[in-house]
């Protein structure tokens, strides 16, 4: 896929359907995890609040680094998932280290609930992304 079969145009309609898409995802995964979790439940579990804001935050940044590497980079599709594969992976340090953190409700299953929620985000914005934006090419 070329620069030009990517309609940054799209964006528009096609970014914030994204980000809300995500926080959607993101939200599932939280509450089967703390359906699933015993309480006490960690601040990030917790509070709503921190899965909508650091979704909406996160997720629009990579709706920005789309239209950069869509309009300046030769092959943007293959470079825009070798970037997010990299920052999903680099996501997963915070939630490594919160392991071990003395945090009521911390611990390896609500480490796991992060990066699931991560993995979620991400591939729900990379596919609609690149999905929504592509030029229909005519056969």
């Amino acid at each position: 896929m070329s620069t030009s079969s990517i309609q940054l145009k799209k964006l528009w309609w096609v970014g914030p359907l994204t980000v809300l898409a995500a926080v959607v995802g993101v939200l599932i995964v939280r509450s089967v995890a703390m359906a699933i979790l015993p309480p006490p439940y960690a601040p990030g579990l917790e509070m709503i609040a921190t899965s909508i804001v650091l979704t909406v935050i996160l997720c629009t940044c990579a709706v920005f680094v789309f239209a950069l590497v869509a309009r300046f980079v030769k092959r943007p599709v293959r470079t825009y998932v070798i970037i997010s594969f990299v920052f999903l992976v680099i996501s997963f340090l915070p939630d490594i280290a919160v392991a071990s953190a003395p945090i009521p409700g911390a611990g390896w299953p609500y480490s796991i609930t992060l990066m699931i929620m991560h993995v979620v985000a991400g591939l729900i914005t990379v596919y609609m992304l690149i999905k929504l934006t592509a030029a229909q090419m005519a056969h």
